[in-house]
């Protein structure tokens, strides 16, 4: 599972691979919260866990994006890792990661998971989960 992510004019775009569908999208939450800190230096103090009900995979990605924003946002949290299991339509998504601390290095501010570059494909048995973020 690996993370990429590119210049779009003036926002980033993310991409996440993996063998697995949900292993894509969490390698894309990955790539959208290196933008923001140092993940790997993020600690699993916090735990927030949520689900959601989608049939578009690609619309999933998106929900499942800016769910992780909205609820980082809220709870004032830096979170590092994550992991997301789907089941017909419905996906259930839990992530960690901690309140904001002096020495975590904040990087750019992701405001959203975007409609822009969407993709979600499966390519040589490998799945690639990519979009832009508005920064």
């Amino acid at each position: 599972m690996n993370y990429a992510y590119f210049d779009h004019e003036a926002d980033i775009g993310i991409t996440g691979y993996g063998e697995t569908v949900e292993e894509a999208f969490v390698a894309a939450a990955q790539a959208m919260f290196a933008v923001m800190a140092d993940t790997a230096l993020v600690r699993d103090a916090q735990r927030i866990e949520f689900s959601f009900t989608e049939s578009d995979t690609e619309l999933a990605l998106v929900t499942w994006l800016n769910r992780l924003l909205t609820e980082a946002q809220t709870q004032g949290l830096a979170l590092g890792r994550f992991e997301l299991h789907k089941q017909g339509e419905q996906w259930q998504a839990q992530a960690w990661g901690e309140p904001w601390r002096e020495d975590l290095e904040r990087g750019v501010e992701v405001k959203g998971a975007t409609l822009t570059m969407l993709s979600v494909t499966r390519n040589n048995g490998r799945w690639e989960a990519r979009c832009v973020v508005d920064v």
